[in-house]
Formats: C-alpha cells, structure tokens, sequence
C-alpha cells in the first residue's frame, strides 16, 4: 500500500500513473516474485524510481535495448532475484521498404503503428542509422505487427524479427543546450527552446499542437518537471534533463536536450 504522503511529490495528473506503479511495487511484494511494467517513459520512470526508493523492500531495473533507451519496460523484484534480458519479453523488428525508392521518418512509422491499434505503452524506442529502421516491442504483440501493419503512409513494409545482437548503432540527435528562464511553465520552456515569443508558444498550443509525455496538453501554465518530454509539432521534441538552480537575477537554470524535427 503506497504511502499517501507520497502524492504530494508529483503533479495531480500523474496519481493514476503513481498509483499504476505503486499496484505493481505491491504486486512483486506481496507474491514474492518480479512483476514486468509495460514501457514506461523518462519521467515514469523517475516515478517509479522514488517509489520503490520509498518502498525500501523491492528493487527495480529497466531495459530497452538500446543504449541509453528513452522507453524501457521496468522490472520490480524481491532482493534475492537476479534479472535477465529474457525477463522484459522485447522484440527487435526491422523496417523493410524499398530503400532506393522510399524514406521513412519515425513520425511516420509510430502513425502507422498507432493507426493500426497498437498502444504506445507497448513500444519502446524506433530507431535508424539513417537508412535501416528498427523498433523495440513487446514480444507479446509481435506476431499483430507482423500480420496487421502492411504500410507507412504509401510505402509497403513488413517487419522481420531480429536478434538483439542485429541492432543498428542508433543515430543520436540530441543536443543538449543551457538555458535561463523566468519559470518552468511550458509555454516558457517552449518560447525559450524554439526562440518564439510567449504569445505564438500560446497560440501553438492553444491549437492543440504541443503534448507532454504523449499527452495532449492544453494548459499553458502546467509547469515542467524533470525528464517530462515535450512534444512540438512542426519544431521537434526536448526533454528538461536537470534545474540547476537560481541565478543572480533570480533566472531559473535548466539544462534542456532538444531533438530537431
């Protein structure tokens, strides 16, 4: 039973989350054994981390395959188990398209995905060396994606099933940049970010174009915690990696990584 304390840490929107991987705390806890989340992003996973840190009886680790995984599946455990990779249940599947012909953006192939009535908490992270695209998945759904999704947009596809040994070397596109601002609310983080006035970060959101952890959000004032992700369409996405702090002029320094559209 999660402490009710604990809410208060967290924003009112994120109690069903907090609640979700508290069940799950109690669940490895009371049957003795490991309990698998789904894939949980940066900022749930944060959540989950402070939990079982108050917790104090279950451990948790996460896996997503790819080196420094945005989405990884966490794994709650009594003391005496040891982990291994075969306890997430992921599947690595490659992208085939007609390369000479086609491109693919990750974009368009998460649309594609979602489309065909896959949820999001069972994908992990899509990647791309710039030519070949992969995705990370739940095993369980494996053999859905297989037989249901046929296309990207217009470009046929299908998806074989790979080792994880076959993973392409992820081409990393963040870039991790310094900022100053007046608060952490996210029109001001998206203004600061995308160097838009206050008004036009407004006015984007106002036309429903700006989600946070894959939700759509339509409060301009909703303040930003660490690791929330942000997503702009049309700009890219970033994620709040760390606050460092006040300056002299009474400035919040955040550091911020941002991935270009």
């Amino acid at each position: 039973m999660v402490n009710e304390t604990i809410y208060q840490h967290f924003r009112p929107d994120e109690g069903a989350t907090v609640s979700e991987i508290a069940d799950l705390i109690s669940q490895a806890q009371s049957e003795y054994r490991p309990i698998l989340s789904h894939f949980l992003n940066p900022r749930e996973r944060f959540i989950a981390k402070t939990l079982v840190n108050e917790n104090g009886q279950i451990k948790m680790s996460s896996e997503g395959l790819v080196p420094d995984a945005e989405r990884k599946r966490v794994l709650f455990y009594p003391a005496y188990y040891q982990p291994t990779l075969a306890d997430y249940e992921l599947s690595l599947f490659e992208v085939k398209y007609p390369i000479k012909f086609a491109s693919l953006k990750h974009s368009q192939i998460l649309g594609a995905l979602m489309n065909s009535g896959i949820k999001r908490n069972v994908l992990g992270d899509i990647i791309t060396d710039g030519k070949r695209w992969q995705l990370i998945m739940d095993a369980h759904f494996g053999n859905f994606l297989q037989t249901q999704v046929e296309s990207v947009g217009k470009i046929r596809v299908r998806f074989n099933l790979l080792e994880p040994a076959s993973l392409v070397v992820h081409r990393d596109e963040w870039e991790e940049i310094q900022l100053t601002v007046s608060s952490l609310r996210v029109d001001v983080l998206v203004a600061a970010v995308y160097h838009l006035s206050r008004k036009h970060a407004k006015d984007i959101l106002n036309a429903e174009l700006i989600h946070m952890n894959w939700m759509l959000l339509d409060k301009p004032d909703q303040e930003l915690a660490v690791f929330d992700i942000v997503s702009v369409r049309g700009y890219g996405r970033f994620k709040l990696k760390t606050v460092q702090g006040i300056s002299k002029k009474g400035k919040i320094r955040v550091t911020v990584a941002v991935l270009k559209k």
